[in-house]
């Protein structure tokens, strides 16, 4: 099924809160001088006109970036955000939006990579025309789960690749549950963020588990507080864990094997032991 059009909900209040952790995360990537490659599973359009008949039918940008086109924010990945949107928008009337792999376009350096993956037959060609002339960018007509296999791991050994499927099928959340698996296998360095649309969190059946957590570590020598990965410990997975099934049966697929839980720390470090305290 290829239905889902995401031109009837760009800009939603979904779209902001997606689009700032993409942000965020990039920004993040980007504190490092070294290039690193962002790939889109489920890309779109890349662009889209506010002013279309399918924005207007909805009107969910409304709600969406309309309420925060206008602000200024303090926090510096909102700000960004915001500034990407206006960019698109020199003459400070809302009139388009840019999907996630056009925020990437827009905020990436020209030695990142860029690769996007879509089947929708009117889409890809709206996303192809985004990236031309981009060098380090490949724009496939393809599967996301087959873009995953055909494209990780990438030249860089950093990224982010987001994962943001239509859910038209319920088989949908066995497949990512599956290509995630195969993802994080072939790029374990990479950064993974997945759009899971939950209604109602205690119907939740199933949650994803890598096992990863970031913490914020102060170094004193420096005196500056940087987030690195650590392994969760037994407790924080068993808490997962408990995130399914609060009203029948649940499962957890947890990306690593299992005879490594046995290896984790009992216990998270607590929190002070690695937290500034010089203020």
């Amino acid at each position: 099924m290829l239905s889902y059009r995401h031109s009837f909900h760009a800009g939603n209040h979904a779209d902001v809160i997606k689009h700032l952790v993409e942000v965020a995360i990039l920004m993040y990537l980007m504190k490092k001088d070294k290039p690193f490659c962002y790939h889109d599973t489920h890309a779109g359009a890349g662009l889209y006109s506010l002013d279309s008949a399918q924005a207007l039918k909805t009107s969910e940008y409304q709600t969406g970036i309309g309420k925060l086109f206008q602000h200024q924010a303090s926090n510096s990945a909102v700000q960004t955000y915001l500034d990407l949107v206006r960019e698109l928008n020199p003459d400070g009337q809302l009139q388009f939006y840019p999907g996630s792999p056009g925020i990437a376009r827009l905020l990436l350096r020209d030695g990142d990579s860029i690769q996007a993956t879509e089947l929708h037959p009117a889409d890809f060609p709206l996303l192809q025309t985004q990236f031309q002339g981009r060098r380090h960018c490949r724009i496939e007509k393809m599967d996301a789960y087959a873009g995953l296999r055909a494209m990780l791991p990438p030249l860089h050994k950093r990224g982010l690749v987001l994962i943001d499927p239509p859910y038209e099928l319920k088989t949908e959340y066995q497949d990512l549950v599956k290509g995630l698996q195969q993802a994080v296998q072939r790029f374990p360095q990479g950064t993974f963020a997945i759009w899971y649309p939950v209604i109602e969190r205690a119907s939740i059946e199933a949650v994803i588990d890598v096992g990863l957590k970031r913490v914020p570590r102060f170094d004193p020598a420096a005196a500056m507080t940087s987030l690195e990965t650590v392994r969760v410990s037994q407790a924080s997975a068993e808490q997962r864990k408990g995130r399914a099934g609060r009203l029948g049966p649940g499962r957890c697929y947890r990306l690593w094997p299992e005879a490594e839980t046995r290896a984790l720390a009992a216990h998270d470090e607590p929190e002070i032991r690695s937290a500034d305290l010089s203020g």
